[in-house]
């Protein structure tokens, strides 16, 4: 080693494959509980106000070493929590001026730039955890999803349902047999709980004090600052979010994309309240068509947004409140009925006897259980391996499967897709509905 430089991040990277190269002090002699500084990954956060301040304290067990926000007074609470760590506005500037510093990063900004900050920091090497969706659009996770392979970096999608002991039971038990075989899946959500189905607001407002408008607005189109599009509200807007669907598909159908391996959907349908240009429609539902494939028929996939519920279960209780959630999945088999909470959550098979006689014979568990979606990101950083929502393998085609069906609701559907040439073949299709350009300085 006489003579070389290796940076703190592949020392980190490369450990589980080096051997037995030098002796670890034991944790007792450090005391108890002590985790030496060596053993910490050095990270850096994008975007630390609201789901971002969450996010920020997921990975405080680690060394947070900077910080960046658009919006001082969002960010306010976590600067107040880690008064210490360093600030910047443009994430371009903090990755470049801490490069040497930074392991990893997390991002948690709006859907518009988690492509552009994503794909920089995994081209210089670092591990990304990036909230749901991924992306925005389907070029952008596609690219993501290209990029974190080419470089081997450890990725994570921040859908934490994925991670969790329901996701992991729902399958199990689908595999055992527990409601036989699944020709159908509903998905349905209280969202949107934000303005949508509007026009672009007129008036003229000034930018806050405390936001770097130009900033905030990253690769999307110039347009003037109005409070209709923030905080928050930037979900409805197409520039910026990805609606109801982008919002909650990617933890609603994670348990029915995990188990049947729902990605390339050869049909998808929408029906919806009218669609404005600018902004996702108040309601909608959307239906994804899949092939047969291997030991699986033919399977359909019926999403619904603005509190639609599906249709009641024959078998469900006439004293139970129907839908029992805002928020929720059903499956359909042959033989039963399972429902569970948006994360995967409290899986039951219906009716209530039918549930209590299954966990009296349930099978035993079949797959790893997580230590929680964070922990299981940053042990994968230091000890090599992959999560379970990497980018490559399940995020990147998560993402573009539940985005195919805002394409569908754009353009009014019905779409046949061709996964391989990332095209809509039955229909003509604007080309920034699938492959955005960007403002200058933000190209990925």
């Amino acid at each position: 080693m006489a003579g070389q430089n290796i940076s703190r991040r592949r020392f980190l990277g490369t450990m589980a494959t080096a051997g037995a190269a030098f002796m670890v002090v034991p944790r007792h002699v450090l005391g108890r509980g002590f985790v030496p500084p060596s053993d910490k990954l050095n990270i850096a956060c994008i975007g630390v106000g609201g789901r971002g301040a969450w996010n920020v304290r997921g990975v405080a067990s680690e060394t947070l070493v900077a910080f960046c926000d658009v919006d001082d007074e969002r960010a306010a609470e976590t600067y107040r929590a880690f008064p210490d760590v360093p600030r910047y506005r443009d994430f371009r500037v903090m990755l470049e001026r801490e490069e040497k510093r930074i392991d990893a990063v997390v991002i948690s900004t709006p859907d518009h730039t988690h492509a552009a900050a994503a794909l920089m920091a995994i081209q210089m090497g670092k591990h990304v955890y990036c909230e749901k969706p991924l992306t925005r659009m389907i070029y952008e996770a596609r690219r993501l999803a290209e990029a974190a392979r080419e470089q081997g970096v450890v990725t994570q999608m921040g859908n934490q349902g994925h991670a969790g002991e329901g996701t992991r039971l729902i399958r199990e038990w689908i595999e055992a047999g527990a409601i036989g075989t699944v020709r159908e899946i509903h998905c349905w959500t209280n969202r949107p709980i934000w303005p949508q189905a509007l026009k672009r607001p007129l008036e003229a407002y000034h930018v806050p004090p405390t936001l770097d408008w130009d900033l905030w607005l990253g690769p999307a189109p110039e347009r003037p600052y109005h409070p209709a599009y923030l905080p928050f509200k930037w979900r409805g807007w197409w520039d910026f979010g990805t609606g109801a669907l982008g919002d909650m598909g990617c933890h609603i159908m994670d348990a029915a994309f995990w188990t049947f391996d729902l990605r390339d959907p050869v049909r998808v349908m929408a029906e919806t309240t009218p669609v404005f240009p600018e902004t996702a429609p108040l309601v909608s539902r959307v239906t994804y068509e899949f092939a047969a494939r291997d030991n699986r028929p033919a399977l359909r996939l019926i999403w619904r947004d603005g509190s639609l519920a599906p249709p009641r279960p024959p078998l469900w209780e006439k004293n139970r409140p129907w839908p029992p959630m805002a928020n929720g999945q059903m499956f359909v088999g042959d033989e039963g009925v399972l429902i569970a909470g948006p994360y995967g959550d409290d899986p039951r098979l219906v009716p209530e006897h039918r549930h209590q006689e299954w966990l009296a014979s349930a099978p035993e568990p079949r797959y790893p259980r997580s230590r929680g979606v964070y922990q299981e990101w940053i042990q994968a950083c230091k000890e090599g391996g992959q999560t379970g929502s990497n980018f490559p393998d399940y995020a990147g085609p998560l993402t573009e499967m539940v985005l195919l069906g805002n394409l569908a609701v754009r353009l009014g559907g019905p779409i046949e897709w061709d996964a391989a040439a990332m095209r809509v073949t039955n229909i003509e299709v604007p080309e920034e509905y699938i492959r955005p350009t960007y403002r200058e300085g933000w190209q990925l």
